[in-house]
C-alpha cells in the first residue's frame, strides 16, 4: 500500500517538473542581445533535482528535455507560425541541455553535497556550463556557424548567476526544512518526557498496591492461623489460606511489574533535570492541547521567582501536570489557569491557580483521599480519584505540604518542596 502511494507521488512530481519547467522556461529575459536568452527554466529544474531525491535525475532529464522540447516546437509552429522542420531544428537541442544537464548532476553525486553549500554552486556552474556548451555544438552544427568565443563567456556569467540563485533558494527550503524537523523533535521529546512522568506516578501508585497487597498477605495469614487454631472453622481456614496465597501472587507480579518501571525511571542522568522554564512550557503546551481537546477556552499563563536550578523532569511534571490538567476539568467552558514557581531559600513553591468554580466546603477534607472525586465523564461514570492522593502521596515522601486555598474567586493549590529533594545529588 505505501508502495504504491509512494510511487503515485513520484509520478504526481514527474507531471508537475514536466509542465513547470516548459512553462518557467518561457519567463526569459535577453542580458546582451536578441539572440542570447536567459530564462528561468533551468533553475527550476536545478532547484527540483536538488530538492526531489526520489526521481533519478536521468529519468527527470529526459522527461523534462522532451516535454521542453514538444512544448517549445507546438508553440513555435501553432502560435508564431513557423515551419515545421524550422521549429523542429530550432528547438530540439534544448533535448540535450536537460538531458546533458542530469547526467552530469548525477556523475557529479551532487545530491551528497547538500552539507556543503559553496560547492553546489559551484558545481552548479559547471554543469550549466557543460550542458550549455552541448547544446551550443549542436546548434550551430545543424546552421552550420562557428562558436563565438564571447558566447561561452556569456555562458559562464549565466551559468554562474543562476547557480547561486538556485542556492540561494535551495538554502531557504533547506533551512526551513532544519526548523520543522526541530520542531518534530521537540514535540516527541515533549511527548516522551510526559509519558515518562506518568509511568513515574504509575510507579508511586504501584508501590503503593503493592505495601497493601502486602499488608493483606499478613492480615489474611494471621486470620488462617487463627481460624486454624478453631475446629469449627477448618474449613474456613483453607478459604483464608487461599486469599493469603492469592494476595501473595498478585504482590509478586505487581513487584515483576515494578522492577521494570523502576529500571525504565530511575536511573538519573543529567538529562532527567531541566530548568523551570522549560518544564512549566511543557506542562502549559500539553495542557492548552488538553483544553482544546475538551472544547474549552482556556488561557494559560506562567510566572517565575528567584533563580531555580535545574529540577528533576519527571516528578516535577508528574506533580505539576496532575494539578493543571484538574484545574483544565474544573472549568466548565472558559476560564484562565495560572502556574507559579516560586523559589524562597531551600524552599520552593509551586501555586497553581484556576477561576473555576471551585471546590465545596464539605469536600475539602477528603479532596486528598484516594478514591474520592467529585467528577464525573459524560456517561456518568466517575474518574478514579487518584489524582490529587498521588500528589499528596508523593509530595509527603518528598518531604513537603500541599495544602488547598481559595482567594478572590480562585482555587489555589500550593505544593512547597524542599529543593534538594527536586535537584541532583552532589
Amino acid at each position: 500500500m505505501f508502495g504504491g502511494v509512494e510511487l503515485k507521488e513520484r509520478i504526481l512530481a514527474v507531471v508537475f517538473l514536466m509542465i513547470t519547467v516548459p512553462l518557467a522556461g518561457e519567463f526569459k529575459f535577453y542580458p546582451f542581445n536578441d539572440a542570447f536568452r536567459v530564462s528561468l527554466g533551468t533553475p527550476a529544474f536545478f532547484l527540483f533535482l536538488l530538492l526531489g531525491r526520489g526521481i533519478h535525475p536521468n529519468i527527470a532529464g529526459i522527461l523534462t528535455g522532451t516535454s521542453v522540447f514538444v512544448f517549445r516546437f507546438f508553440l513555435a509552429v501553432l502560435i508564431s507560425g513557423i515551419p515545421v522542420d524550422e521549429a523542429f531544428y530550432s528547438h530540439f537541442p534544448v533535448l540535450f541541455y536537460y538531458v546533458v544537464f542530469a547526467f552530469i548532476f548525477h556523475f557529479t553525486k551532487m545530491n551528497e553535497q547538500h552539507n556543503k553549500p559553496f560547492m553546489i554552486g559551484l558545481l552548479g556552474m559547471v554543469i550549466e556550463i557543460g550542458a550549455s556548451l552541448v547544446e551550443m555544438v549542436i546548434r550551430y552544427s545543424i546552421a552550420d556557424k562557428m562558436i563565438a568565443f564571447h558566447s561561452i563567456e556569456q555562458i559562464i556569467f549565466i551559468a554562474f548567476i543562476r547557480s547561486f540563485f538556485v542556492l540561494g533558494f535551495f538554502n531557504i527550503f533547506k533551512l526551513r526544512e532544519s526548523k520543522l524537523a526541530v520542531e518534530e523533535q521537540r514535540r516527541q521529546n515533549e511527548q516522551m518526557l510526559l509519558f515518562i512522568s506518568n509511568l513515574y506516578e504509575e510507579s508511586v501508585q504501584l508501590k503503593k498496591t503493592m505495601q497493601n497487597a502486602e499488608e493483606i498477605t499478613r492480615i489474611s495469614y494471621d486470620f488462617y492461623r487463627r481460624l486454624k487454631s478453631e475446629v469449627s472453622h477448618v474449613h474456613f481456614s483453607q478459604t483464608a489460606l487461599q486469599i493469603a496465597s492469592l494476595v501473595h501472587e498478585v504482590k509478586k507480579d505487581n513487584q515483576r511489574i515494578y522492577a521494570g518501571l523502576s529500571q525504565l525511571i530511575s536511573t538519573e542522568k543529567q538529562e532527567d533535570y531541566m530548568g523551570i522554564e522549560l518544564l512549566s512550557n511543557i506542562i502549559l503546551v500539553s495542557n492548552r492541547r488538553y483544553a482544546e481537546l475538551l472544547n474549552k477556552h482556556i488561557s494559560f499563563s506562567m510566572h517565575l521567582e528567584g533563580e531555580h536550578p535545574p529540577y528533576h523532569v519527571y516528578r516535577v511534571l508528574s506533580l505539576i501536570n496532575n494539578l493543571i490538567a484538574n484545574a483544565v476539568e474544573a472549568i466548565e467552558q472558559e476560564g484562565h489557569v495560572s502556574l507559579y514557581v516560586i523559589r524562597r531559600d531551600w524552599i520552593v513553591e509551586f501555586h497553581v491557580s484556576d477561576n473555576g468554580p471551585g471546590i465545596a466546603p464539605k469536600f475539602k477534607e477528603v479532596i486528598f483521599k484516594e478514591g474520592f472525586t467529585s467528577k464525573y465523564d459524560a456517561s456518568g461514570n466517575p474518574s478514579t480519584g487518584i489524582g490529587l492522593s498521588y500528589v499528596k502521596l508523593t509530595v509527603d515522601k518528598l518531604g513537603g505540604h500541599i495544602k488547598l486555598k481559595e482567594s478572590h474567586n480562585e482555587t489555589v493549590f500550593v505544593i512547597e518542596l524542599p529543593i534538594n529533594a527536586m535537584i541532583q545529588k552532589g
